[in-house]
Parts: C-alpha cells; structure tokens; sequence
C-alpha cells in the first residue's frame, strides 16, 4: 500500500477552534500530513498564541476570528478564506463547549448555547463550506462526535444530545453529498492526554483510577493517537468510508467495564 494514500500535500484543511487541545492536535497531524491549515476562534488574542505555538513545531497556520454559530459570518468569511488561502478541501468541526450541570439545574438557555455550539455551529459550517466541494467534485468534512453520542453521563445532558445529534447529522450530510465524492465522517474521542486533564491524570485521583479501569487499554489516550484518524479520514485512504463514525477511545465503547479490584 502506497504511504501516498495518506497524504495530505497539497490539501487546505480547516479546522474550527484548532486554538488548543485535541483540535490542535488533529490540525497539527494533518499539517505534518502537508496540509495547508486554517484555523479560526472567537477571540484574536488565542488565535495569536495558538499561531505562536504552531510555529514552533514547524507549522505556518491561517488565523481568522470567526464564531461558527454566527450564519451571516460564515458565509462571507469561508469565500474570503477560500480567495486569500485557497479552496478548502477538508473541514474538521471541532470546535465545541461543554456545560456541566445536572438537568434540573440547567437553564434552557444554557441548553441552547451549548446545542448552538456543538450541534448547529457544525450544520452552519459545513455547508458554506460544502458549496465549494460540490462544485469541485471533491470534499472531507470529519465532524468531532464523542463517547457520548452513544452514552449518557451525569451533568453533561447538553453537550450528549448534541454529540448524538451531530453523529446523525454526519450521516444524513454522507445521505445527500456521498453523490458528490465527498466523504463527511466523525471522531468519538475517548479520554486523552491533554493540558485539560493534567490535573486529574495523577495516581490516586479517583477519575485517573476510573479512567485507567474503564478503558481495556489501560491507559490515556495520546494526542497522536487521535492525529492518525484523522489523517485517515482526510485523506485519499478513506474515499469508500461515509457516514461512519470512528471511536478512538482504547476499546472502552466494546467494554461495560471490569471490577476495580479485577486484573
């Protein structure tokens, strides 16, 4: 099998809120893949640290503020980015938020903004951008689903509906473009190793021993574990996958788990 297949020179990839974390991490794998990478934030001052950051692994990276909720946004912004960068070939919709607050707590308006984010900001995107693929004949678009597109969890009934929304939306997205030779796909991240979780990644924390128990690999995830997927999914080795949503969470979806005492 050629390594061709998986590369990404001469591609234009945007990833939405690619400031920090696992966006990061994937925007970074599909630049070491040859990608040319675009990012966006709603605020300039992380965009400038984010391009800092990029920098010194080698990475030159396009910056724009621009809210991925916002329509009238987006549409005028994705021609200007397509005119000044070059056609956008693969979409990653990653940015997202997460509210933690038990059901009888939340507000609906807290609802709302987490689905806008999550959910709508991805429907928005991802057709201005597909406008262009279907002229071209030629598009990926990998939507960052999560464990909880299958599974519920305590405190984040927001951030689940619009996950479980989003992987149905990647397949209806598949149902209509598929005929255009693009392929719209997802990521399920499982529980990685991230400046975000440092704090809870230390022996003894009851989340680290949950984390370590519930998944069969035994460990956390490493950013580049999430960066190969999504190289895969944006490149030519991944033009007969659609609709798809692919977990990268060491096994804990085929699992209900184990005892903690259990080896």
């Amino acid at each position: 099998m050629s390594v061709k297949l998986f590369d990404l020179t001469g591609k234009t990839a945007l990833v939405t809120g690619g400031t920090h974390g696992l966006g990061m991490a994937i925007a970074t794998g599909l630049a070491h893949a040859g990608a040319t990478l675009i990012i966006n934030d709603v605020f300039s001052e992380k965009l400038e640290t984010a391009k800092k950051e990029y920098a010194e692994n080698g990475i030159t990276v396009h910056t724009y503020v621009l809210d991925v909720t916002d329509e009238d946004a987006v549409d005028q912004t994705i021609p200007i980015i397509e005119k000044e960068v070059g056609p956008i070939d693969i979409l990653v919709n990653n940015a997202g938020i997460i509210k933690r607050i038990p059901i009888l707590e939340m507000k609906a308006e807290e609802f709302r903004q987490v689905i806008d984010v999550d959910l709508t900001g991805p429907f928005i995107v991802s057709k201005a951008v597909a406008k262009g693929m279907v002229k071209r004949g030629y598009g990926k678009i990998i939507n960052i689903c999560s464990m909880m597109s299958e599974l519920g969890r305590n405190t984040v009934s927001a951030y689940a509906a619009a996950k479980g929304g989003l992987k149905m939306l990647t397949r209806n997205m598949a149902t209509e473009w598929a005929k255009y030779n693009i392929q719209i796909n997802g990521i399920g991240p499982g529980y990685f190793a991230t400046t975000q979780t440092a704090p809870v990644r230390v022996d003894g924390h009851p989340f680290n021993d949950f984390i370590l128990n519930r998944t069969p690999a035994g460990r956390w995830g490493d950013p580049e574990d999430l960066a190969g997927t999504a190289v895969f999914l944006a490149s030519k080795a991944s033009d007969f996958v659609n609709g798809q949503v692919v977990y990268v969470d060491g096994g804990i979806l085929a699992t209900i788990g184990k005892p903690a005492n259990e080896d």
